[in-house]
């Protein structure tokens, strides 16, 4: 079940898109005390770097981060820096592949072409640096061994050089992830689109506050003069008309004359 679930999650691997901040070849330009530190202190980074990529909470650490048989079963809960010790110490190796394919799970990043030739150059070459020595013990050729030698050592040359970009690598992605490269890169969620009313024909202008409702005042006009209220109050004054008005026979009598149109 377990191997199952390896397998599974190497397939899914193959499908991921995103990619590393910086591939291999670049780690040691883009941190080189960094990459420098890595290949002189490799365990050393190792820890570091897991413990980093688990957010430094160790109550989540697994022996080769539950990607070998025996992840789980070394007593990780009761002393997880103690296992953690001696999985960068004994199994090197495993504990810089087994922190790659974390990130790698963690923000579904694929290896490049460049960068897995690179890999599998490493391996190769520690493969037939092994295919040689065990030819040269056989044999008992001086220049056998004198050459399975100079190829070992040029394999561990490649291997240490691989492994400290790598965890440059690591570190740089991690730096990205912590936000040490700009805030981190979260998407916004877009704002809601307004729909035009039936009293607002014209959409409002993005940047600009919206506009007034029908009957209020429009943005930068001064308010207008305020209505009086007609007639104004005390109008007509008092004693208006005054008393006798208007005078006893008027109009007088026979006005208007007759044949006037009314």
């Amino acid at each position: 079940m377990a191997s199952q679930t390896r397998a599974e999650k190497m397939q899914m691997r193959q499908g991921y898109r995103n990619l590393w901040h910086t591939d291999l070849m670049s780690s040691i330009t883009a941190d080189f005390p960094y990459c420098c530190f890595a290949l002189w202190c490799g365990p050393c980074v190792s820890y570091l770097l897991r413990k980093r990529a688990l957010y430094n909470d160790m109550s989540r650490y697994v022996c080769c981060a539950g990607y070998l048989p025996c992840s789980g079963r070394c007593g990780e809960s009761r002393c997880p820096e103690l296992c953690l010790c001696t999985e960068v110490f004994l199994c090197f190796g495993n504990s810089v592949a087994s922190t790659r394919f974390l990130l790698q799970d963690e923000f579904n990043i694929q290896t490049t072409q460049c960068d897995n030739c690179i890999i599998g150059f490493m391996f190769c070459l520690q493969q037939v640096a092994c295919i040689f020595s065990l030819i040269a013990c056989i044999v008992g050729s001086e220049e056998l061994q004198d050459a399975s030698q100079i190829l070992s050592c040029l394999a561990d040359c490649v291997y240490c050089s691989v492994c400290a970009c790598m965890q440059t690598q690591h570190k740089i992605e991690m730096d990205k992830r912590d936000g040490k490269f700009g805030p981190p890169s979260v998407m916004a969620v877009p704002p809601i689109q307004q729909m035009s009313r039936i009293d607002q024909p014209v959409p409002p202008l993005v940047g600009f506050p919206p506009q007034p409702s029908y009957g209020q005042q429009p943005y930068g006009y001064p308010p207008p003069p305020q209505a009086q209220a007609y007639p104004p109050a005390g109008y007509p004054p008092a004693g208006y008309p005054p008393a006798g008005y208007p005078p006893a026979g008027y109009p007088p009598a026979g006005y208007p004359p007759a044949g006037y149109p009314r």
